[in-house]
């Protein structure tokens, strides 16, 4: 997510009948689930790489303690409701983790502990404050580099060399690996076993965007667990929906009262490629380069809100926003999925983006027109650093239009 639409996707394998387990139980109990009243407005913090938090590694307990704080007040002055606090960033961890280290963005080392419990504090402080955290995790970003050695001792890729692939220079867990999927769910399912936070929440990094030139070196786990697939993209995709059914499933058990939310890429399929896609011209397609099915998770229940990454201006050529809220509005109808739009506060008058996004009211207009649409419940704007900012005074104007 870190700024852009443009993130990643990535899944792992498994037991068939284990998945259709899943599915059922999840399914089950999606209409179950507790249900928040009024309009949803997110702020997402991103630690990755230090974008929102803390200000830079090696502060002082205190002074990081300070800063998210002072996140949290921020919320509350700028009318949030929800904060969605990124604490595991890189395959590592922002709480006192059995299955990952501590997290680098805090001390500059991976895996030298802060000396406090920053998930602890935060679910404190939010809930004192009336706001909403959401724990998100990427489930298999491993680091922004392909060294395997500058990852913290005892690191789960160090004892475990064969869970992870190089691609684009990075390292990320292999998702086509059944033990994979496995510990990615339990070092997650950990954070929600021990603190009360109101949503587990994964961004849009699954299996890798696609670079040119480059191929994702899965061949060994597709040979290993690819036999009765059409092709390897369907297996990519059946690798995903597993992650995501077996997940719902096992938080469910793990604490009922949690929703589960993903933020995908906002174009599942264009509309010349499948006629229930939106009417855009995207060059990436989730369910087609990224290989998941977004619509799917939808429609199956397995997930309790859909957060897409709307990150275009109304009128945009290929992906208008007008049109993609219509797309998501109908997709959610019927299901129970509550449905979210994700905002790009960030191009706020960059003079880099298209023209509209130099209009202080580009973001009021999309508030107005979501409210034409029943689906929607609210909106969530990227990022900290941004929502601090107001832009042009989008923002404002934004929550202003929200009534």
């Amino acid at each position: 997510m870190a700024g852009a639409a443009l993130t990643a996707l990535g899944l792992p394998a498994g037991s068939t009948a284990a998945a259709a387990d899943a599915t059922a139980t999840a399914a089950d109990a999606h209409g179950e689930r507790p249900r928040a009243d009024g309009e949803f407005r997110g702020m997402w913090i991103a630690t990755v790489t230090n974008r929102d938090y803390p200000s830079r590694p090696g502060l002082t307990a205190a002074a990081q303690r300070a800063e998210l704080i002072a996140l949290l007040d921020l919320a509350v002055r700028r009318r949030m409701t929800a904060v969605l606090f990124q604490i595991r960033p890189s395959a590592d961890a922002l709480w006192p983790s059995p299955y990952e280290p501590w997290a680098q963005c805090l001390t500059g080392v991976q895996g030298r502990d802060p000396g406090w419990d920053p998930l602890g504090t935060a679910v404190t402080e939010a809930h004192a404050r009336g706001l909403e955290l959401h724990a998100w995790c990427n489930p298999y970003r491993v680091a922004g580099h392909a060294d395997p050695g500058r990852l913290a001792p005892g690191h789960p890729v160090r004892r475990h060399p064969e869970w992870a692939l190089v691609h684009d220079g990075r390292l990320l867990y292999n998702p086509g690996l059944p033990e994979v999927r496995r510990h990615v769910q339990d070092a997650m399912l950990d954070a929600v076993r021990r603190y009360e936070v109101d949503a587990l929440h994964w961004d849009d990094y699954f299996y890798p965007y696609p670079v040119a030139g480059q191929v994702i070196d899965d061949d060994a786990a597709f040979a290993r667990y690819g036999a009765g697939f059409a092709d390897r993209a369907e297996w990519r995709r059946h690798n995903t929906d597993l992650l995501v059914s077996e997940t719902a499933a096992r938080l469910r058990r793990v604490r009922p009262g949690v929703a589960f939310g993903i933020s995908p890429f906002g174009i599942w399929r264009n509309a010349s490629t499948d006629p229930a896609g939106s009417v855009t011209r995207s060059g990436v397609q989730t369910y087609d380069d990224l290989y998941a099915d977004t619509r799917r998770w939808v429609r199956e229940g397995w997930i309790d809100y859909v957060l897409p990454q709307l990150y275009w201006n109304i009128g945009f050529p290929s992906a208008d926003y007008a049109e993609l809220v219509r797309w998501w509005d109908a997709t959610v109808r019927g299901t129970g999925v509550r449905l979210y739009l994700g905002e790009a506060l960030y191009k706020v008058g960059d003079p880099a983006q298209p023209e509209a996004w130099r209009d202080p009211r580009e973001l009021a207009r999309h508030v107005e027109l979501a409210r034409r649409h029943p689906g929607v419940g609210g909106h969530c704007y990227f990022a900290a650093r941004e929502v601090a900012k107001d832009p042009l005074g989008a923002l404002t104007a934004a929550v202003e239009a929200s009534g």
